[in-house]
């Protein structure tokens, strides 16, 4: 069986994550009135162990993977560096050698990108990125679900990026060019995204928008999205959250969107700082169905890292 690396979505590329939405979107549906640990009925992933590694705290990427395991029939371990040979110095290249005669998949979720990359040069099953400093793709392929769901389609999607510059809008970036959209970013001096993913959605047909005026990266905007000012680990909240004060969604912000405008987050949310609690409350948000929407992405994610889509 072939296995392929889910490290950013340029991997996949737009037929494929087009794929894991329409599949993501089936197994969500035959499975309504269902428990949440019973197996999907063909148990794709039947006998499966899935390895997952944590170098940063998860609530979302945790759960949602040892639920998408159990639905598509397999299981998972937990390795954490602080309980195993990671922390006290064991190599990336050895971990991945070990672990690949133990387990069919590895996730990692960790701070450096070259970890993932270190990763999945040694090892010899699928290893999907759960999060690095540079992306989140799962996260986003969650999203587009999420925004199909509610009746928009990507092609020509006008979406607005408010706050900072961070992984999670790189990855957006990356999906604009692949599933043709265009994104708005707005920005204070100093917090843009890297230039690198700017350039690679518009090499693919998306029209990027870098702006300093959260207004008008809202006007007439099909999605909003922003996400917690303050990633783990960083320093300097004081300043950053000061820099950004002006870019909070609130609901006058909205109002400036498409009438039907819906509103994401991936969470964790500081409500009263990226967003306001009118808006994060509010029919627009759908946060609660993009979390729940991890799980069924997490599913199409490993089906296509085992080549089953």
């Amino acid at each position: 069986m072939s296995m392929r690396h889910f490290l950013d979505l340029s991997d996949a590329g737009g037929d494929a994550i087009a794929a894991m939405i329409n599949d993501a979107q089936d197994r969500k549906a035959a499975r309504v009135g269902w428990p949440k640990g019973r197996p999907d009925a063909d148990a794709p992933l039947a006998g499966h162990v899935l390895g997952m590694i944590f170098e940063k705290n998860s609530t979302r990427t945790r759960v949602s993977f040892d639920i998408a395991m159990r639905q598509l029939g397999g299981s998972v371990l937990i390795l954490e560096s602080g309980t195993s040979q990671l922390g006290r110095g064991e190599t990336i290249a050895d971990t991945a050698r070990v672990l690949s005669r133990m387990v069919d998949a590895i996730m990692i979720r960790t701070d450096d990108h070259a970890k993932a990359e270190e990763l999945a040069q040694f090892a010899d099953v699928p290893v999907i990125n759960g999060l690095t400093d540079r992306s989140h793709p799962c996260q986003i392929v969650a999203d587009l679900l999420t925004i199909v769901e509610h009746g928009k389609a990507l092609p020509e999607l006008e979406l607005a990026w408010l706050g900072d510059g961070n992984n999670v809008l790189h990855s957006i970036l990356e999906a604009a060019g692949l599933m043709k959209f265009n994104v708005r970013v707005a920005t204070p001096h100093g917090y843009r995204p890297d230039a690198e993913f700017v350039a690679m959605a518009r090499a693919g047909g998306a029209t990027v928008t870098l702006t300093t005026d959260a207004y008008e990266a809202a006007a007439g905007a099909d999605i909003v999205v922003t996400d917690t000012w303050v990633s783990m680990g960083q320093d300097h909240a004081e300043d950053k959250i000061a820099a950004l004060a002006p870019f909070q969604v609130t609901a006058g912000l909205m109002d400036c969107a498409k009438p039907d405008a819906k509103f994401l987050h991936c969470l964790p949310a500081h409500v009263g700082e990226e967003v306001s609690v009118e808006v994060f409350e509010s029919e627009r948000s759908v946060v609660f169905d993009e979390a729940e929407n991890r799980i069924h992405a997490q599913k199409s994610v490993l089906l296509w890292a085992f080549d089953k889509i």
